[in-house]
């Protein structure tokens, strides 16, 4: 069986600066991993979440979310996270002005338009305007029914057909001046206009749940699907704003205390949004601390842009290249051995893993022994132990997953990109022992659910980072394993 994923551009983790300190807390501030309070992984059950959400800690895990959810938002900005930020930061006088007398707080709403339309108030999701549209994406049934824009959907196609003939003409006046029509008979490509639209939307919604977090959250999710969602997490048809204060219920504690054992009517629900939808509040928070970057700090953005675009993971952000050591050689290899900063994969059905005969496949070749291709960073080690565990006991005790690639030296990875297209010239981060892969053949489809959440779990949590391959998933591990003030 082949894991079903969300693609490749839903993930991704950056340690922005603004929740740099929270990140570098460690692993065991959320898990207990490295601190001897976590589970052994042979002695996980079913209803046992390693990663418990506390609400006294909801800074954190917000935090560890919204850095996240970053690394697709940089790869989703077009032309790039600094010029994403440069188009939206045009339009910061009309959202002071939009959020003037209401609640909403105006970097949030930046945010929303940074991560809706990149700054574009032309853009639409689709061909037809019907669909979202505008700086804050509104859809037309949306603008006309609940806010109250004026939408004259006919005219604005007619418009948008012909702005888009004139374009590829190349009569860039014309389809200036029709887009300016198109303006005047549909409010949602009238910056101001949908900057209102979404302040009022955003009121309605803060009504309806009584937090910012989950007016935000609605804002892509739609305010009936996350009534749902609060409804099946407390069990109770009740008014969903008596529901949220009563339970002092945030989103954090919605996504993070919901798993395929806890609450899984709840977690069906937000893993089944095709959308993922269950993951915009977090892309919300990246958006808006990217825009504080631009304002405070461009150096430290740019340098994120470029670490963030080096791969289809943020794995040069948890380790880049110029602060990371890196095995060039077999002996390199054999000394980081010797020194322990290498440790041996165990192979046993009691941690839901197996060693795959393709790890170290090239040693014979190259005249090595395969066993020194069989280990990983401790940390590393520490964390596929804990995945394959997890995933044993979501499935009753039974299964394994097979890891198909650890460490490697430089020279091996070279030698393997001769004959492998998706093993790298370039910087590897196999070549840190900080990356390993799992194959994408599964004992059962409960199994692959298992492990994409567990996967998505610990993706969010900022541990990992992780990339579907055709054959594998490829994982890179944050190195967060470091107990608080340790």
């Amino acid at each position: 069986m082949r894991l079903v994923s969300r693609g490749r551009n839903a993930l991704g983790v950056v340690a922005l600066a603004a929740v740099a300190i929270v990140a570098l807390i460690g692993l065991a501030s959320v898990a207990g991993i490295g601190s001897g309070d976590a589970p052994a992984v042979s002695e996980l059950s079913a209803d046992e979440d390693p990663f418990p959400y506390d609400p006294a800690r909801r800074a954190e895990f917000e935090a560890r979310a919204a850095a996240a959810s970053a690394h697709v938002v940089f790869a989703n900005s077009p032309g790039g996270a600094v010029a994403t930020a440069e188009r939206v930061a045009r339009f910061r006088d009309q959202i002071e002005a939009a959020v003037a007398g209401s609640e909403t707080d105006p970097d949030l709403l930046e945010a929303v338009v940074f991560l809706e339309s990149a700054g574009r108030p032309e853009v639409i999701a689709g061909k037809d305007p019907e669909l979202a549209a505008g700086l804050t994406q509104i859809v037309a049934s949306t603008g006309i029914g609940l806010l109250g824009m004026h939408v004259d959907l006919e005219r604005s196609r007619e418009l948008t057909t012909q702005a888009r003939r004139a374009l590829r003409q190349g009569k860039s006046g014309k389809v200036e001046r029709l887009l300016r029509a198109r303006a005047r008979v549909d409010e949602r490509f009238d910056a101001g206009k949908a900057l209102d639209g979404a302040v009022r939307y955003l009121g309605i919604a803060r009504k309806r749940f009584g937090t910012d977090d989950l007016a935000i959250e609605s804002y892509h999710m739609g305010i009936g699907n996350l009534e749902n969602v609060i409804r099946t997490y407390t069990g109770s048809d009740g008014p969903v704003a008596g529901l949220v204060a009563s339970d002092q219920l945030t989103y954090a504690q919605l996504f993070f205390d919901s798993s395929p054992a806890n609450h899984p009517e709840t977690w069906d629900l937000l893993a089944g949004f095709g959308d993922e939808s269950s993951e915009y509040y977090w892309k919300v928070l990246a958006s808006m601390e990217i825009m504080r970057l631009y304002r405070e700090d461009r150096d430290e953005l740019r340098r994120l842009e470029r670490l963030q675009g080096a791969k289809a993971t943020a794995e040069e952000v948890f380790h880049p290249r110029d602060a990371t050591e890196v095995f060039d050689d077999p002996d390199q290899l054999a000394a980081g051995w010797r020194d322990g900063k290498i440790v041996p994969i165990p192979d046993g059905e009691e941690l839901g893993l197996v060693i795959g005969d393709q790890l170290g496949e090239l040693a014979p070749r190259l005249g090595l022994d395969r066993s020194l291709y069989r280990g990983l960073r401790p940390e590393a080690l520490e964390v596929l132990t804990l995945m394959t565990g997890w995933v044993r006991a979501l499935n009753d005790g039974s299964g394994t997953l097979t890891v198909t690639s650890a460490v490697r030296d430089g020279e091996y990875q070279h030698a393997l990109g001769r004959q492998n297209p998706e093993a790298t010239d370039a910087y590897s981060l196999h070549t840190t022992g900080w990356s390993f892969d799992v194959w994408r053949r599964y004992e059962s489809d409960a199994q692959a659910g298992s492990f994409q959440f567990v996967l998505d779990r610990l993706q969010a949590l900022g541990i990992i980072d992780y990339a579907v391959e055709p054959d594998a998933i490829h994982v890179t591990v944050s190195g967060e394993t470091e107990p608080p003030g340790g």
